[in-house]
This record gives structure tokens, C-alpha cells and sequence, in this order.
């Protein structure tokens, strides 16, 4: 039998961090992930040699001196990632009906921008991205509060927070933005939180907005890159990733002889094929219906119970991954993102999206259009580009489609074909160059996240983010199973940067320390970040690297003529 410091099922981003942060401290850790691949939504897989990257599509904050740069040289990370800063013109493409506007990295040049294209919005607009930079930045300093000073002046410091900190994102947008247009362009990122403007809480909204303020950045080598350099770190410092082997429940200490008030104390796992792992303590990377199935209803408190049965999950996702022969280059699309709706009212798009079912139409509303290999061009094969395209889906609503048990495979495979028609009816209209070109579409859907990634409801952000499951009424890392903690997407936040975040967090419990102890600056760190639109400023390296990955292809099609 197997004993560790700490075992933490999932690897997901914050699992991983967590994993690292407490194997640099010196602790015997093990990670046990359920896919045969390591990663959670940050992992990457091939469809015919071409890569693709699930849940990484682009992430903020990777300037030197920002947070998530802070962050992964702050683990000791950064000299084994690349990052592609991606368009820094149109790091966002709004494709609202028949307009088309562009949000560029910079908050200046965003005012610049959308006051030129909204002339007489021109006050709101520089009143209101100030508003959202004040408040994320004021919120992202209650955590650092320390001693008594911080405590006497955290009421002013905070004093925006504490205006805004109640109302919705409608809400606070009115005040400011009377252009329905304008709005709908200054609201595009909902699409990264899954909540229209009259759910979505504003102060977590603005930290969104801020984290991509200065552009999008993606990994060189996909979501997996992560993923690797977290692994080859925990490894480094002694701790073992165990993949293709699920955990069956979180083991309580003399759980079958004990009362539920005294049998509330974790002390391992047990495998799917039976094994027992002891540990010290665990962490899960689940999400908190997936964790608490793991210990057991019976062992939770009422109070919890009551939690769990009012906890809403985030939407979740159908997604296409595609690759074209050609330029695409040509039909308009380059390194940003493309999120495509029909019109102005997000609430209403984002009710359709969830309510309609997704067979009644021939034609998606509303798409996020990713394409990786502009992102990444090291990923190009020199002919074939790879494309990401995702639209979210009400999970009830896709599971009634399902009307006859007996003919469950044959029915999923049938709907699989129905949305891949009605994506190429959408793309004939909105993109039919890229149309005509597909050479590959595979879907993914509900059941492909609940399959791969555990998750409840096959959900893609964690727990949904409205006022009162994010903030202080979020889940907490420490449970109230003594020794059981949680990291993730429903924990701080969700994306790469706020799971990595929360891992951290989870760690810093744990040690009994502060998160900044562990991620401290090391100038033996530095991230490597290069242009995606500009090949004249990359190393030579990566210019051999591509006519190297050209020459294999050339090669290869030549052999098979």
C-alpha cells in the first residue's frame, strides 16, 4: 500500500499548480488523473496529426509584471513556455449582425478605437473601462490585505468594490453605455463565463475584462505545453502523475464504525480497480458535486447538503474541431477570436442559446471561431489549418433529445451529424470560403466533457458565476472534511489563470502560508513571447522548426503519391 503526503485527484491547471507548489515544500504528492492523458481542460489530442486544445483558446494577463506571468515564473515554469501574442490589433472580433468591430490589446487603445466607431460615447466609454480596471484591481487587493494599517484602510482603498460590488453587469453598463451595440461589443467576453449581462456579477466581469486588457496570448505547443512543463516541475521535485485509473471514493477514516459527526476526516482514496492509496490529506480537482459524490452524502453535514442541492453549475458547450486546406487567411480570419451572434440583446441570445432546441434550426446563432494554428504557427503543417469553433447548449435540453434508451449510440451519432449539417449551413453563410475547404469535422459535446473531464452536467466554467456562488460565497479550498480540500474552476475562478491561481491557494492552506510565499519572483524565470502576426521578429529557430515540420509533410504526401 501506497502513502502519501497528499493525493489530488484531477489534473486539471489547479490541481496541477497545487501539486507543484506543495512538491517544492518538500511534500510527497500524487496526482491521479482519470483520462490516459494528463491536463483536465487543459489538455491536447490529435485528429489525424493535427492538434487541438479543447479549453485553452487564449489566455491574459502573460505581460512581464502581470499576473499570470507572475504566476508561471513564480513556479518555476516559465523558461520551458512560449507564448504567441496574438493579433494585437483585433485580439477580439465581434461579428454582431452585419457590423464588424474590432477590441484591441491596450486599455488606451480600446478607448481610442470604440470612441472613433461610438462618437458620442466616447465619455462613457473612458469612464467605464476605468471603472472595470478600478474595481478588478481593488478586488485582487482585499486577499493581499495583511495587518493592521490594511484593516483601517481597506474601506477606502476598496470603496469602488463596495459602490459596484452588488449589482449585476447590466446594471452598472447602463449607467455608462447607452449604444445597445456598444454594449453588446463591451459585453463579447460574457461568452468566457457563460452568463448574459443580467446574471453576470459586475465585479467578477471586470476581472475578467482586465485579465485581457493588454491581448490574448496562446501557448506554443497547445494547452499540453502547460501541461507538460507543471508534470515535468512535479517530477522533478518527487511527485508521481498516475493516469487511465479513476478514484472510486475519497476514504474517511473508520468511516463504516464511526458516527457521521466523528467520521469526517479524509485519510485517502480508493481506485476504481480497487487499490487503496493513503495520504496524509487530499485535494480534489473536481468540481464539488463530483467531489462530494466521492466522499459520500452520508458523511456531509445538512448544511452542505443544502449548498450542494442549490448549486448551479455553468453552461455547457458543443465543439467543432476542424481542419481546412487552405489559406484562411484569405476568407478574413488571422490570430484573434471571432465571436459571431445575430444581434444586440445578449440576454436574449443567450436565452436562446440555452432554451431552443439545438435541432429545431438549421442554423447556429452564435459561435466562438478559435483558429490554432495562426495562434500557434509552429502548429501549421505548412497546408492545413485547425480550427476550434464552440457554441453553448442547455444540458437538459440536449439530454431529452435522447427518446429511446435502447437506441442511445445510434441516436448520439445521429445528432452528432445533425449539428455537424447545421455548423456547415452556418458556415456556408458566414464563412463560405472556409466551407468549402473543410477537410475534417469531429464534435464534441455534453457527453464528450462529461466523458473526458468528470464534470458535472458536462459543464465548462465549474459552478456558475453569479453574485452568490462567486466571491465569499463561493466554495471554499478547505472542506469541512478535516484533511479533504478542493482546488479549481469553482473554488477562485475558472480559465487557465484563475484554476492555476486557486491551485495555489489550496496549497498556500495547506502550508499554512501566504499564496505569495508560494510564487515568489525568480529572475531566473522568464517567459519567451513572440508576435503571431509578425514573422519577422521570431527566432530562427522557429522559422527552422516550421520549414523543417514542412519538409515532413512534403515528404510524407510525396511517399503516399
Amino acid at each position: 500500500m501506497q502513502e502519501f503526503d497528499t493525493i489530488i485527484i484531477g489534473s486539471g491547471a489547479g490541481g496541477l499548480s497545487a501539486a507543484l507548489c506543495l512538491a517544492r515544500a518538500g511534500q510527497k504528492v500524487a496526482v491521479i488523473e482519470q483520462h490516459y492523458v494528463p491536463g483536465g481542460w487543459c489538455h491536447s489530442f490529435y485528429i489525424d496529426g493535427h492538434r487541438y486544445s479543447p479549453g485553452v483558446h487564449y489566455i491574459g494577463g502573460m505581460d512581464k509584471g502581470e499576473s499570470t506571468c507572475n504566476l508561471y515564473e513564480g513556479l518555476g515554469i516559465a523558461n520551458e513556455l512560449v507564448f504567441f501574442r496574438m493579433n494585437k490589433n483585433a485580439y477580439e472580433h465581434c461579428w454582431i449582425g452585419d457590423e464588424r468591430i474590432d477590441m484591441p490589446a491596450g486599455i488606451d487603445n480600446l478607448v481610442h478605437s470604440l470612441s472613433e466607431k461610438f462618437p458620442k460615447e466616447k465619455k462613457g466609454i473612458k469612464k467605464y473601462l476605468k471603472l472595470v480596471k478600478t474595481v478588478s484591481k481593488e478586488l485582487f487587493l482585499i486577499p493581499k490585505m495583511n495587518g493592521f494599517w490594511d484593516n483601517i484602510t481597506i474601506a477606502y482603498r476598496t470603496r469602488h468594490l463596495g459602490k459596484y460590488g452588488l449589482f449585476r453587469l447590466k446594471r452598472v453598463i447602463g449607467w455608462h453605455i447607452k449604444d445597445p451595440l456598444l454594449k453588446s461589443v463591451l459585453n463579447i467576453q460574457c461568452g468566457d463565463h457563460g452568463l448574459p449581462p443580467s446574471k453576470a456579477s459586475f465585479p467578477f466581469h471586470c476581472a475578467l475584462m482586465d485579465h485581457y486588457f493588454n491581448g490574448g496570448f496562446y501557448p506554443m505547443g497547445g494547452g499540453a505545453a502547460i501541461v507538460k512543463a507543471m508534470t515535468n516541475a512535479i517530477k522533478r521535485h518527487g511527485g508521481e502523475i498516475k493516469t487511465g485509473v479513476a478514484v472510486k471514493k475519497i476514504l474517511l477514516q473508520d468511516a463504516e464504525n464511526q458516527s457521521p459527526a466523528t467520521r469526517r476526516k479524509a485519510i485517502g482514496v480508493e481506485l476504481q480497480n480497487g487499490e487503496i492509496i493513503k495520504a496524509k490529506r487530499v485535494i480534489s480537482n473536481a468540481d464539488p458535486a463530483a467531489t462530494y459524490k466521492m466522499v459520500g452524502h452520508q458523511n456531509l453535514s445538512p448544511k452542505l447538503l443544502k449548498k450542494l442541492e442549490a448549486t448551479r453549475y455553468s453552461v455547457t458547450s458543443l465543439m467543432f474541431f476542424i481542419s481546412v486546406d487552405m489559406d484562411v487567411r484569405e476568407a478574413g480570419i488571422d490570430s484573434g477570436n471571432i465571436w459571431f451572434m445575430p444581434g444586440e440583446d445578449m440576454d436574449a441570445i443567450y436565452e436562446g442559446l440555452t432554451k431552443v432546441s439545438i435541432l429545431e434550426t438549421d442554423e447556429f446563432d452564435s459561435l466562438f471561431i478559435s483558429c490554432s494554428s495562426l495562434k500557434d504557427p509552429l502548429s501549421f503543417n505548412g497546408r492545413h489549418h485547425t480550427l476550434e469553433v464552440v457554441t453553448f447548449i442547455d444540458y437538459d435540453a440536449f439530454k431529452a433529445l435522447y427518446t429511446n434508451p435502447d437506441e442511445t449510440h445510434e441516436q448520439y451519432l445521429k445528432i452528432k451529424e445533425r449539428l455537424s449539417e447545421k455548423l456547415m449551413n452556418t458556415f456556408k453563410r458566414i464563412l463560405p470560403a472556409v466551407h468549402k475547404n473543410i477537410i475534417h469535422l469531429e464534435v464534441g459535446t455534453p457527453i464528450t466533457n462529461e466523458y473526458y473531464i468528470n464534470t458535472t452536467k458536462g459543464n465548462v466554467y465549474g459552478t456558475e458565476k453569479g453574485f452568490m456562488q462567486t466571491g465569499p460565497f463561493s466554495y471554499k479550498a478547505k472542506t469541512e472534511i478535516e484533511n479533504l480540500y478542493m482546488c479549481g474552476a469553482s473554488i477562485m475562478s475558472h480559465g487557465v489563470a484563475g484554476a492555476s491561481y486557486s491551485g495555489v491557494k489550496t496549497a498556500a492552506e495547506i502550508l499554512g502560508c501566504r499564496e505569495e510565499d508560494l510564487i515568489q519572483k525568480d529572475e531566473s524565470q522568464a517567459l519567451r513571447i513572440y508576435d503571431a502576426e509578425d514573422s519577422s521578429q521570431w527566432p530562427d529557430w522557429i522559422h527552422q522548426r516550421m520549414a523543417d515540420k514542412k519538409k515532413r509533410r512534403e515528404s510524407k504526401m510525396s511517399n503516399v503519391g
